[in-house]
């Protein structure tokens, strides 16, 4: 097992709470942290606790005045029409008590991963209460009050003063992340996502590139709904590598929603625990070959709490460590904790059975066009690229 990773953990990660009904549950955290433990793959000198981001660090990336919205609300002292102002309030993003102070902690825990790479006391960082990408600079939206991995982005620039590859695979494309750094060539952010014809936020279509100084450093890949994992990866590893090898790196930010999944019920795309495993080795790779190793993983999505995310976010961690050999049977303590509070079954295996799902109709169009729109996406870097070689042969 590799030494030099972290895990950033803290059970008050729980606290990130807006009601008992609502989809966003981070009980997946600790469910995915009791599995490793599990099976004897997170030892306790790589558990970090976090910290909780003060309001100078969040203000890197949010009004001043929303931050004193936040602490208001989470004081039952912001009236109705203003916090919905705000974005809170909302069928979303509910107000719960001290909202703020479990929001903050969230942001903390993404910025002690950073610390932890970037200072080098270790390579990869893995901070699963992060990865909240829909947060705006004055606004909440789709879950999430602050956004961690933007305000990460900007403490790395302003601290450590690197470029940084931020990498979104979550179902739901990277709004909030993508905006914040839409005219800044220092950030590359990419985001695989279903196509927002059907699904929130209604964004990253292929032709948002960026703008003024960060035109084309902004790469969306909208996939069609019902996308399977074959489809899926090959778009992934298509765009990641060229679009790593096209901005080169410092560091390499990887937000690791887990909603794709077949079974998720807010999406409709039909990926397995495949495609997980393989999510984490490329950018595992990426960080390798151009970041010397500087990698920082958070969550993100994922709502199928119980049969889903633990697996899928255990896979990162796994990679991160080199132990990704896994497979056969779940650790039975771990179902055997947490069968009786699940209301439904438990996978008993890390892979998905063959016949998860009913075959795709539309599987060969599906595909036809998930390979167009990668082609779209990549166009700028690959007429640049055509454009450099050209320029080369003729001066030889």
């Amino acid at each position: 097992m590799k030494k030099d990773c972290v895990f950033i953990y803290s059970e008050d990660f729980l606290r990130y709470k807006f009601h008992d009904a609502h989809p966003f549950n981070q009980l997946r955290v600790k469910l995915t942290y009791d599995l490793l433990r599990a099976m004897n793959a997170l030892e306790d000198e790589q558990i970090i606790e976090p910290r909780i981001a003060t309001d100078e660090e969040l203000a890197l990336i949010h009004d001043q005045t929303y931050i004193e919205a936040v602490k208001a609300a989470g004081k039952g002292q912001l009236p109705e029409h203003t916090a919905l102002n705000y974005g809170l309030g909302t069928e979303d993003t509910p107000i719960f008590p001290n909202m703020h102070e479990a929001s903050a902690l969230l942001v903390g825990s993404t910025l002690t991963a950073v610390d932890y790479v970037l200072s080098g006391k270790a390579k990869h960082a893995l901070s699963l209460g992060g990865g909240l990408h829909h947060g705006f600079r004055g606004k909440a939206s789709g879950f999430c009050v602050y956004n961690d991995s933007a305000v990460a982005i900007k403490y790395i620039q302003e601290k450590y003063g690197l470029r940084v590859l931020y990498v979104d695979t979550d179902a739901h494309h990277g709004d909030g992340v993508q905006w914040a750094f839409y005219d800044d060539p220092n950030v590359c952010t990419f985001s695989i996502h279903e196509t927002g014809r059907y699904l929130f936020p209604g964004t990253g279509n292929i032709n948002e590139r960026g703008h003024g100084a960060g035109y084309g450093y902004s790469f969306n890949i909208p996939v069609d709904a019902f996308t399977e994992d074959e489809s899926w990866l090959d778009a992934y590893t298509q765009a990641l590598r060229e679009i790593a090898d096209f901005f080169r790196p410092d560091v390499i930010l990887t937000q690791n929603g887990a909603d794709a999944h077949y079974y998720d019920p807010l999406t409709h795309l039909s990926l397995t625990m495949k495609t997980y495993r393989e999510i984490p080795k490329l950018a595992h790779q990426i960080a390798h070959e151009y970041c010397d190793g500087r990698w920082i993983a958070v969550g993100g999505g994922g709502y199928d709490i119980w049969r889903v995310v633990p697996r899928a976010w255990a896979f990162i961690w796994l990679e991160m460590t080199e132990q990704s050999n896994v497979s056969g049977k779940l650790p039975e303590t771990w179902l055997k904790k947490w069968q009786s509070l699940s209301p439904i079954p438990l996978p008993q295996e890390w892979d998905d059975p063959e016949s998860l799902y009913p075959p795709i109709p539309r599987k060969a169009e599906i595909t036809e066009k998930n390979a167009q729109t990668v082609e779209k996406a990549l166009y700028l870097i690959r007429s640049q690229r055509q454009q450099t070689n050209g320029y080369q042969s003729n001066h030889f």
